[in-house]
């Protein structure tokens, strides 16, 4: 699975004046993120509001994506939720052309058990016939994944290949690094933290702050990748403020004002999600042009 290896960038999904998705943006978004030599891209994650999407939305969305990436790039979609029937329906459903992995976050707001949650993927894992990534995100979810529960569904389904870590517990990267199977990807979802993640085994990021500064990012990556810290580590730092002001007020909406700032796409949002302030804006703005000049 060295395709999942390196920078994916869980793509942001542009929308229109009229609240409509605007398919000539993320037609240019791709084509930024390709040119910008990320190594993967995720459709409809968090940050490409899948919450406020409908079905056929969806549905539009990932073929147009997987049509303009054209296999140019490893290509994962988001399927999640926290109705695990439907949600399976939905894996059943999908249409796998173009794409390589589902990636998958742990159920929300219902606050499963650690076996609710393992039945929950082992029900997914079996539907699906793509690799599965899982997704621990608390900070969203409302309940962590243990270790010992992502190394239990790495081990018992061959299908299940990695997990996107955003837990931000470095004692639960280290057990999970220390109990998985060899082949089982640690995948950092935090951009702050993926530098530390990838010294201690990690293979990458799935990032947001990708979406703006791909070439930046990747080049951090790469480096980290290859072990060489000393030249990483002064591109890690140069990112930290761009990547606080990114998530200041809500995750997308920063990386949308710097997306419309270097012209790739506008900066509309769906509700409850809003633009950012204008002192962001500003700030984002100033930052932008700090780090890509």
């Amino acid at each position: 699975m060295n395709k999942f290896h390196g920078t994916g960038v869980a793509l942001i999904t542009p929308f229109k004046a009229d609240g409509s998705v605007d398919f000539d943006g993320l037609e240019n978004l791709i084509n930024y993120l390709i040119d910008g030599k990320v190594d993967y891209l995720v459709s409809l994650g968090t940050t490409g509001e899948a919450s406020t999407l409908n079905k056929e939305e969806k549905k539009k969305i990932w073929k147009f994506t997987a049509e303009i990436n054209n296999g140019r790039l490893p290509l994962v979609a988001g399927i999640g939720g926290n109705d695990t029937a439907a949600l399976v329906q939905e894996v059943k459903d999908f249409d796998t052309n173009g794409y390589d992995a589902i990636l998958s976050a742990s159920p929300y707001y219902n606050k499963p058990t650690q076996e609710g949650i393992y039945q929950h993927y082992k029900a997914i894992s079996e539907a699906s016939t793509l690799p599965v990534i899982l997704y621990n995100v608390p900070g969203r979810t409302a309940s962590n994944m243990s270790a010992e529960t992502t190394c239990r569904l790495a081990a018992d389904f061959e299908n299940i290949i990695g997990i996107k870590e955003a837990s931000g517990n470095f004692d639960q990267f280290n057990q999970i690094m220390r109990d998985k199977p060899k082949e089982f990807l640690l995948i950092s979802g935090d951009d702050p933290v993926a530098m530390p993640m990838i010294s201690i085994g990690a293979v990458g990021v799935i990032s947001v702050i990708g979406n703006a500064l791909p070439a930046q990012l990747s080049a951090m990556i790469r480096l980290c990748l290859e072990g060489d810290y000393t030249k990483a580590l002064p591109l890690h730092l140069s990112l930290i403020e761009f990547t606080r002001l990114m998530f200041a007020e809500g995750n997308p909406a920063g990386t949308k004002a710097a997306l419309n700032y270097l012209e790739v796409c506008g900066e509309e949002i769906r509700l409850p999600l809003v633009k950012v302030s204008e002192s962001l804006r500003t700030a984002i703005i100033n930052e932008t042009k700090k780090i890509s000049s």
